[in-house]
């Protein structure tokens, strides 16, 4: 599996946004999450709340039970994690100032970026189908209707031909009427 995916996978949905939280940083910087969450309260100005929030003790609670996270029982409650936007992650970088940091935060810009444009690919792709269906009803409509037509032009057509059928059964039944005799002169060869 590539950087990419393996940081996408990190990457939650939380509030409407798409966060990675503060121990998953920590490990992809290589840094103690107790170090990083240092340095963010000691420049909380840095990280104004579209860049970064700390979780309410239910929506830790509902993560952990969700996910499986280890950690997550040995984490005292008090200590909330924080949750990093696309943003906050590229301003933490700046903060810790490590090799590491600048490069993966350069990884984790092209994840969340990755991330949009395949949400986007994927909403587009929704938007196609829902015009493909949209189209397939009309035809079927159509089709309906054709048929309906047909089914009756096929029962005006049929009791025609019943009433032709019937009118050869009565002529067919009628006595053919006995031949007359001539009248008129008769002729020798007759």
């Amino acid at each position: 599996m590539n950087d990419l995916a393996v940081i996408q996978r990190k990457i939650y949905e939380i509030r409407g946004q798409r966060v990675i939280l503060d121990r998953d940083l920590a490990a992809l910087y290589g840094v103690e999450t107790r170090v990083l969450n240092q340095a963010v309260r000691r420049n909380m100005d840095r990280f104004p709340e579209d860049f970064m929030f700390q979780l309410t003790l239910e929506e830790w609670q509902t993560m952990s039970s969700q996910i499986v996270i280890t950690s997550a029982s040995k984490r005292p409650h008090s200590a909330l994690p924080y949750a990093f936007t696309e943003h906050g992650v590229v301003m933490l970088a700046s903060l810790l100032r490590s090799d590491i940091a600048v490069t993966m935060s350069i990884q984790i810009t092209r994840a969340f970026v990755a991330m949009r444009q395949t949400i986007a690919t994927l909403a587009s792709t929704e938007t196609k189908i829902e015009l493909l269906n949209e189209k397939v009803e009309k035809l079927n409509l159509y089709i309906e209707e054709v048929l309906r037509d047909q089914n009756d032009i096929n029962e005006e057509t049929s009791m025609q031909l019943q009433l032709i059928n019937e009118s050869l059964a009565e002529l067919q039944a009628k006595p053919k009427p006995k031949p007359r005799r001539r009248i008129g002169f008769a002729s020798e060869e007759e």
